[in-house]
């Protein structure tokens, strides 16, 4: 075999430095802009072209190339490119870096109870064996040493008494419903909220997705009504000319969760925190200044029912008005779940208040 050595320049290294940058901001635009992809490799070009970034046409079309190869673009029916399946993947796995990236260990899991029962994972503690007990969780070698201790080494042999086996760690399994706010409320002067409720949204579906994947995740969509979506589907999501029909999403994700038959049931809302309306007899009664009682009582009222029903409400808050995040306080505690504050500016810095248990505090 011949070996060919040349100089080292760092070339590849930078290249490929300067590729995984321009692929972190092909996926930042793909989450302002809704997964428009040919919108993202026009500003890319045209930035790369202003700025000098790329040095010849070739280098972009290199840039375009890997991102196909990779699976984040695709070819679209028309001809054009679209956002591949790899692109929302990379998209919730960016978002879930940067706002949770306080985590540690997540790899495939499960929701640990205090409880030790049927489950998936032996634990080193053992119990004496009971009728029905699996042979596969004998703990062998503590049932050797009863044995010894019982008989000794002379008379050595095994009863059932002897017998030991390994406790199991119970294993809870949950049913989530993502509700995302797509409202005007998100995009109202100017102040972009969606982009930050997105990222939140992306995230919550991959660390469901990557630390619980035996768990069941719904996603829906609310602003007139309410509405089920794929999760692949978030990274296309964009605000509308909605209200906010807070009530509605609620609705629906008490029906969804009612069919589903596991242990333990939750509903993850992402909102700026304001109903401006709700649907009574086929109707839409709307109104969009402050908070009407008619719409905030009816809102807390499916909240009460959730409760009733052993469903908490986490909520993601993503406004800073004070008005605002009273309602949200309200509706935490009359559900008695849990609440997330934070500022579009910032979600690194946010308040965690949990109405379970009466704690405050800022995380982040």
């Amino acid at each position: 075999m011949r070996v060919r050595y040349r100089e080292y320049s760092g070339e590849d290294e930078a290249r490929e430095r300067r590729y995984q940058r321009f692929r972190r901001v092909f996926m930042r635009i793909l989450l302002v802009n809704g997964g428009d992809a040919e919108d993202a490799l026009d500003r890319i070009e045209r930035h790369g072209r202003e700025n000098g970034l790329f040095a010849t046409r070739a280098e972009f079309q290199e840039f375009r190339r890997r991102l196909e190869e990779e699976g984040f673009l695709k070819r679209g029916a028309g001809g054009g490119f679209e956002a591949g399946a790899g692109a929302g993947r990379a998209v919730r796995e960016d978002a879930l870096k940067h706002i949770f990236s306080g985590l540690r260990g997540l790899g495939s899991g499960e929701h640990r109870t205090a409880h030790s029962g049927e489950g998936l994972d032996p634990l080193p503690e053992t119990r004496p064996w009971r009728f029905g007990d699996c042979a596969q969780d004998i703990a062998w070698l503590e049932t050797f040493k009863g044995s010894y201790r019982r008989a000794g080494i002379e008379d050595w042999n095994l009863r059932e008494e002897d017998f030991e086996v390994h406790e199991k760690e119970h294993l809870a399994n949950c049913a989530t419903v993502l509700l995302l706010d797509i409202s005007h409320s998100m995009v109202l002067y100017g102040e972009d909220r969606i982009t930050p409720a997105k990222q939140v949204a992306m995230a919550l579906a991959e660390l469901i997705r990557v630390r619980y994947p035996r768990d069941a995740l719904d996603v829906a969509v609310f602003g007139d009504d309410a509405e089920r979506i794929a999760v692949g589907d978030l990274i296309h999501v964009t605000a509308g000319p909605y209200h906010t029909n807070t009530r509605a999403a609620l609705q629906l994700a008490h029906e969804i969760l009612q069919r589903r038959k596991h242990q333990n049931r939750q509903v993850f809302l992402v909102t700026d925190g304001k109903p401006s309306a709700i649907t009574e007899e086929g109707m839409v009664y709307k109104n969009p200044f402050g908070l009407d009682p008619r719409i905030v009582n009816k809102t807390l009222d499916e909240a009460a029912r959730l409760r009733r029903s052993g469903i908490p409400i986490t909520t993601f808050m993503i406004a800073s008005d004070p008005y605002l995040q009273g309602f949200v306080r309200q509706l935490t505690e009359v559900n008695r779940g849990r609440a997330y504050f934070a500022s579009p500016e910032n979600l690194s810095a946010i308040l965690f208040i949990d109405y379970l248990r009466g704690k405050q505090r800022t995380v982040g």
